[in-house]
C-alpha cells in the first residue's frame, strides 16, 4: 500500500516539476487537463463499469456509504454555518471550506485503487465515482449559489452542467452497456481500454501541474476546518457507515480510500467561475494534496 502511494505521488511530483521548469509551458497544461478530464477518464469509467461483474462487488452498500459519509460532512457545515460567520469566516470563504470538506481527486482515488487491488481495485472506484459525482456536483453548485459572491447560476444552467459533468455521463453509459456487455465488440472494449491507460499517469500529472507551492499561506481557521473534515473526519464517518452496511475487504479499503484522498483540483476552477474565494480553494488544495502522503496510509492501514 505504502509502495502505491508512493508512486502515486512521485508522479504528481513529476507533474509538478515538469511545470515549473518549463519542460510543458504553463499554456499547454490546460489542454492536457481538458483531455483528461473530458476523454481520458470518462473511459476508464465507461471500461471498468461496461465489462465489471457488479452482481459480485456490494454496489449498494459501498455507493450508500459514500452517500451518506459526504451528506453528513455536508449537514455539519451547513449547521455550523451561523457560528463560521460570527467569526470571520464569509460566505466565499465558506464555500472553499465546504468543497474542500466534501469533494475528492478522482485521479488520485483511481490511481490507487488500481495500484492496491488492481482491476477488482478499479471497479469498486468506479461504484464510488457512480455514487459520489453527481451528489457532490449538485451539492457544490447549490453552496456556491447561496453563499457566494457570484452570478447565482439558474436552475437549467445548473442542470446542464451536472448532467454535461464528463464523470456523471461516463458513469451512466457504463451502467447500460453493462446490462449488454456480451454484445459489445472487443474492438470496442479494446479502444475505450487503450485511451482509459493513458488516463492514471496524465490525469497524475495533471494534479502535480495544479499545485502551486507559493500557495503555502500561513494556516488559518479556515484552512485547518477543510484540511481536519477531509482528511480526518470523513474517513472515519465513510468507515463507520461501511461497517453498519456490512461492506468488508476491498470494498471496505476503496471507500477508505475514496473517502481520504485530498480534494478536487476543479474545486478551484468552479470556486473562481461561481464567486467562491478561489485562493482560499487553491491553498486548501496544495495543503491537501501534500499532507495526504502522511493521512492517507494512516487511515487506510487503521480503516480499511
Amino acid at each position: 500500500m505504502l509502495d502505491s502511494l508512493i508512486a502515486v505521488f512521485l508522479v504528481i511530483a513529476t507533474g509538478w516539476a515538469l511545470k515549473t521548469s518549463g519542460i510543458v509551458s504553463a499554456a499547454h497544461w490546460g489542454g492536457v487537463e481538458r483531455l483528461t478530464y473530458q476523454v481520458l477518464f470518462p473511459a476508464v469509467v465507461i471500461h471498468t463499469l461496461a465489462t465489471a461483474d457488479l452482481s459480485r462487488l456490494p454496489v449498494v452498500a459501498m455507493g450508500l456509504s459514500l452517500v451518506f459519509s459526504i451528506l453528513s460532512v455536508a449537514a455539519l457545515l451547513l449547521l455550523c454555518r451561523p457560528l463560521m460567520a460570527r467569526i470571520g469566516i464569509d460566505g466565499p470563504a465558506f464555500t472553499s471550506i465546504f468543497q474542500g470538506s466534501v469533494r475528492w481527486n478522482t485521479f488520485v482515488a483511481l490511481a490507487l485503487a488500481a495500484g492496491l487491488s488492481g482491476r477488482t481495485g478499479a471497479t469498486l472506484m468506479a461504484i464510488a465515482v457512480a455514487a459520489m459525482i453527481p451528489l457532490l456536483n449538485v451539492l457544490c453548485v447549490l453552496v456556491l449559489a447561496r453563499y457566494a459572491n457570484g452570478r447565482p447560476m439558474g436552475a437549467a444552467a445548473t442542470a446542464r452542467s451536472i448532467a454535461l459533468n464528463p464523470f456523471i455521463w461516463s458513469s451512466v453509459l457504463g451502467l447500460a452497456l453493462n446490462q449488454m456487455q456480451w454484445m459489445l465488440p472487443t474492438a470496442l472494449t479494446t479502444y475505450v481500454d487503450v485511451l482509459g491507460r493513458a488516463a492514471l499517469g496524465v490525469g497524475l500529472l495533471v494534479v502535480g501541474a495544479g499545485l502551486d507551492l507559493r500557495r503555502l499561506a500561513r494556516p488559518r481557521l479556515a484552512h485547518g476546518i477543510a484540511i481536519g473534515l477531509k482528511l480526518v473526519v470523513m474517513p472515519l464517518v465513510a468507515w463507520f457507515f461501511a461497517r453498519q452496511l456490512g461492506v468488508s475487504g476491498p470494498a471496505l479499503t476503496m471507500t477508505i480510500v475514496a473517502s481520504a484522498v485530498p480534494t478536487a483540483t476543479a474545486a478551484y476552477f468552479l470556486a473562481r467561475d461561481l464567486g467562491g474565494d478561489a485562493p482560499l480553494m487553491a491553498e486548501i488544495t496544495t495543503m491537501q494534496t501534500l499532507l495526504a502522503l502522511a493521512t492517507l496510509p494512516v487511515a487506510v492501514l487503521l480503516l480499511g
